[in-house]
């Protein structure tokens, strides 16, 4: 009886996760779907994407890499899973750079003004970077998504241990 029960309630709890699972699934695709033309750095310019600071790297974690953010995006209080705020590319020994993450923003003072809950996309929480910090902008939530390159640490960490900065 004991092993029906825990079977039923693993069952149970299997078709409640099972859901969102696959719509954040889902959404990730849409979200490749949407980034994909980025793969070329000339197009994200084009479509107000500019570079933001250097390749951004934590000794011992990983870097993230060269951050281009759309200014028009990350200045309003509004997110849409398909427009990431920035595009992080990593340049390879030759320079290059690929495509490999995209990352939401919102600041803190905009997104508070209309929400008494922190932000979050595909069933992620954002976690909030206070001020002042290494970017010297005000305090500001952020979500990484590692869409273009596996992250050994995770889909949503910040930092990837096999993105490096030349």
């Amino acid at each position: 009886m004991n092993i029906k029960r825990i079977s039923l309630v693993g069952l149970a709890l299997a078709l409640l996760v099972l859901p969102a699972a696959v719509q954040a699934h889902d959404e990730l695709a849409a979200l490749r779907a949407a980034t994909a033309r980025f793969q070329r750095l000339a197009v994200a310019e084009g479509q107000g994407y500019g570079q933001f600071l250097g390749c951004v790297s934590q000794p011992g974690q990983g870097a993230m890499g060269i951050h281009f953010v759309n200014g028009a995006l990350a200045g309003d209080a509004a997110l849409d899973p398909l427009r990431p705020e920035a595009l992080v590319y990593e340049p390879d020994e030759t320079g290059k750079l690929k495509l490999v993450a995209v990352e939401f923003i919102v600041f803190q003072a905009a997104w508070e003004a209309d929400n008494a809950t922190p932000p979050s996309l595909f069933g992620q929480q954002f976690h909030l970077i206070p001020s002042p910090n290494r970017y010297g902008v005000p305090p500001f939530y952020e979500l990484h998504a590692w869409v273009w390159r596996h992250n050994p640490a995770g889909m949503f960490e910040d930092w990837n241990p096999a993105v490096t900065c030349p």
